[in-house]
């Protein structure tokens, strides 16, 4: 992919604060996906050996895993972190309880403004496919932990939405999907930030809907809709429309239209002391960043 269309596939993060602020109320009642998938990140906690007095929730939103995570983890802090003030105001309502043990703040999960190792535990879920730059926000993070600090994370990968990318490619060129990392891109770039051990998985969770316009009005009212800068700006025209609902038509499965999403799980690990690498000095170094791939 050139670097020009890379650019068209950026998030574009003021339109995505303001869908989040708009999804604030509703959100709760239709993130069926979002609740799974942060259930079963929660669940990667069980058998890892950590005792964290200082969580930070990344990409908190309305709050549900950082009241997981208090209860789980009594004795600690945790700080819920979102870059949409009305999650946030949201999420402050459920836990109003003058020693909830939670903290709040607004920012930009690319630009965290913490000192450095000043959490134990670094959680977030379906947040890292909303950053525009997966390598600074990695080196970022790495910082924010302690040495002996673990980033535990879930996120989409390339084929979340498959079906409606596949019948809008059959109408025209133009960014309708948002595009995400692949579970390699990522362990890649966790490596080149100074994490050790990462581990990942990736399943597919498949929901289902009556026809394409119950799936996109969903996707408005989680605030998950096209976001790409890429995107086109005009109403999209009737007859388009319709050639592409006419096109997810074809992948409809006992009487409903699936939509298929790629969920990533992973975790890895912050040195407990600095890792230095040996190279022979007659070795060629290339960043991973500079080959190319097949396909």
């Amino acid at each position: 992919m050139t670097t020009a269309r890379m650019k068209n596939y950026l998030p574009d993060k003021a339109r995505l604060i303001k869908n989040f602020n708009s999804a604030a109320g509703s959100y709760d009642d239709i993130a069926v996906l979002q609740k799974t998938v942060a259930e079963r990140l929660l669940e990667h906690l069980d058998p890892v050996n950590i005792l964290p007095r200082r969580i930070l929730d990344l990409g908190a939103g309305t709050g549900g895993s950082a009241r997981q995570l208090r209860k789980r983890f009594k004795q600690a802090g945790v700080v819920q972190l979102d870059m949409a003030l009305k999650m946030l105001s949201y999420s402050r309502k459920q836990s109003a309880r003058f020693f909830s043990g939670q903290a709040y703040v607004c920012a930009d999960a690319d630009r965290p403004p913490f000192k450095p190792a000043a959490f134990d535990l670094v959680f977030s879920s379906l947040m890292i496919q909303w950053s525009h730059d997966p390598d600074s926000l990695f080196t970022a993070l790495k910082k924010c932990l302690m040495p002996g600090g673990l980033f535990l994370f879930s996120t989409l990968g390339p084929d979340t939405l498959l079906e409606l990318k596949e019948s809008w490619a059959e109408v025209d060129s133009t960014v309708h999907v948002n595009a995400f990392l692949d579970m390699h891109d990522i362990g890649d770039a966790l490596i080149r930030a100074g994490f050790i051990d990462p581990v990942m998985e990736v399943e597919t969770l498949t929901l289902t809907y009556t026809d394409v316009i119950d799936l996109m009005r969903e996707l408005k009212q989680l605030g998950a809709r096209n976001v790409n800068a890429g995107r086109h700006h005009g109403l999209t025209g009737k007859s388009r429309f319709q050639h592409m609902a006419a096109a997810y038509e074809r992948r409809r499965v006992h009487g409903k239209l699936p939509a298929s999403y790629e969920v990533i799980y992973g975790h890895a690990w912050v040195p407990d002391k600095p890792v230095s690498v040996n190279i022979d000095p007659h070795t060629a170094v290339v960043p991973v960043a500079a080959i190319k791939r097949n396909g």
